[in-house]
């Protein structure tokens, strides 16, 4: 862990000789397109895809790969719908295009439900992993679990901290290159563990587990749930998402943005294969040890079993916190962003001043994720993944119906308060409708309540607008 860290400094000081606030949040746009779309697959997949979807397999099969199909529909959505409009706007944060469409309040709703968001997804996420730490390393040193998570946070700070954005475009890359590397010698070194001679490709889809298709409308793995739930999951957890499109606005122009996000769709999809394929074989092997361990337990059980060789828990290790770092800093650093940009006005302030207050917000950004991390243990799910695409269904989906309406229609919403009143009350009606569902409907919604919910602040913007006025009245 300490030659991984020294490492990754290393790339961080070579990779960034200015630190000013304009490296720090929007890297001078000078980052090559490439370089951003092979990082960002390793802050795609965080370390919650490296262990949940692996252990997602046993319950789920491979359904998991028709949401990743619907993530691909998504992201040409972000390629050729919104990144034209954020380049166009030529805005520090995505959400400066609230700041024209709608004014100030409506920025400040759309940032702060990003800090929400983001703040917990990038918790939870980080949580897992630091658990998987605290058991396999800091367990066996004496080191306590608060002490675990401010040693990681602390790692993160370090290296992020002089030159944000810019910094994570090169340290991500070498994570990537880490956690790819990681994962497929782990499935080369526990499949020659599996005591079958069929070959690897025969042995994965002959597992019952290997089954990515469910047409069947009342299974909450069909397809049409898990598509669509994709789709728009994509578009607000990634296109209405600070901390996935700084990156892109870092590229020298809209072109090589869109190329990015292309390249990264078609490489996301073979990559999630790669993991639940990786999934199926951590299964045969732990029923032909008797390894009794299920879900987000699976792959470091295995990892860590006496008799497969050791190289898997070492290349398990380095891909783990490989996975982690690459969606933790990227997190900490959007979410100084867009704290400094969107709630404080930080570039209306002198470069002194701001720079000041950038270091402060960045060091109390990271406070405020190692504290939930601590607060949250005793509460929190064994299985992470499902769990964060639910809650980002709630969190997100005030967002979805923010940019769908100021996109897509030119009605002036005259009371500017009517904005974070509906965004609070569209995540509360949707949770009442989820409730209601099975109970009047027999119907229980799945990833697709992202989709109720956007629809549902859609419509309170569009009756709340001026378009409702304009209506022609029909006279009796």
């Amino acid at each position: 862990m300490v030659g991984y860290f020294c490492l990754l400094l290393i790339v961080a000081r070579t990779s960034t000789k200015k630190t000013d606030n304009s490296t720090f949040f929007l890297g001078n746009r000078q980052s090559p397109w490439w370089l951003v779309s092979f990082g960002m697959i390793g802050a795609s997949l965080s370390g919650v895809t490296f262990i949940s979807v692996p252990g997602w397999v046993e319950t789920s099969g491979m359904a998991y790969l028709q949401m990743v199909l619907g993530y691909v529909f998504g992201y040409f959505c972000i390629a050729f719908l919104l990144l034209p409009i954020y380049y166009r706007y030529n805005t520090t944060t995505i959400y400066g295009f609230l700041a024209q469409r709608y004014g100030k309040v409506a920025h400040t709703t759309g940032a702060a439900f990003f800090i929400i968001s983001r703040w917990l997804g990038a918790s939870f996420r980080l949580y897992l992993v630091a658990a998987v730490l605290q058991s396999l390393v800091f367990d066996e040193l004496g080191i306590n679990f608060i002490w675990t998570v401010i040693i990681t946070l602390a790692l993160i700070w370090v290296y992020t901290n002089r030159g944000g954005i810019r910094t994570v475009i090169f340290t991500d890359t070498l994570q990537t290159i880490a956690m790819l590397g990681a994962m497929c010698l782990t499935i080369y070194y526990v499949y020659i563990s599996i005591d079958n001679s069929n070959g690897i490709f025969n042995t994965i889809i002959s597992q019952e587990e290997s089954k990515w298709f469910f047409p069947d409308a009342t299974d909450g793995r069909n397809f049409w749930k898990q598509f669509l739930g994709g789709i728009f999951i994509t578009l607000a957890m990634t296109g209405l998402d600070q901390d996935m499109m700084q990156k892109n606005l870092t590229c020298r122009n809209l072109k090589e943005a869109q190329l990015n996000m292309i390249t990264l769709s078609g490489v996301l999809v073979f990559v999630n294969a790669l993991f639940l394929s990786l999934g199926v074989l951590l299964l045969i092997y732990a029923r032909q040890e008797g390894i009794e361990a299920h879900g987000d337990e699976l792959f470091p059980a295995v990892a860590s079993y006496a008799e497969i060789p050791i190289v898997v828990g070492l290349l398990f290790f380095i891909g783990l916190i490989a996975a982690a770092y690459s969606s933790a800093d990227s997190a900490l650093t959007s979410l100084t962003t867009s704290f400094c940009v969107d709630i404080l006005g930080i570039e209306k302030m002198k470069e002194s001043r701001g720079l000041l207050i950038r270091k402060r917000v960045h060091v109390g950004m990271t406070l405020a994720i190692a504290l939930l991390i601590i607060a949250a243990r005793p509460f929190v799910d064994a299985s992470i993944i499902k769990n964060i695409f639910t809650a980002a269904g709630y969190t997100y989906g005030p967002l979805l119906g923010l940019f769908t309406f100021g996109i897509f229609s030119k009605a002036k919403i005259s009371n500017k308060w009517i904005i974070p009143f509906a965004a609070i009350l569209s995540p509360l009606l949707t949770y009442f409708a989820s409730w209601a569902s099975p109970l009047y409907l027999n119907y229980i919604f799945g990833f697709e309540i992202i989709i109720l919910n956007g629809i549902i602040m859609t419509m309170m913007l569009y009756f709340s607008s001026s378009s409702v006025k304009n209506f022609p009245q029909v006279k009796r």
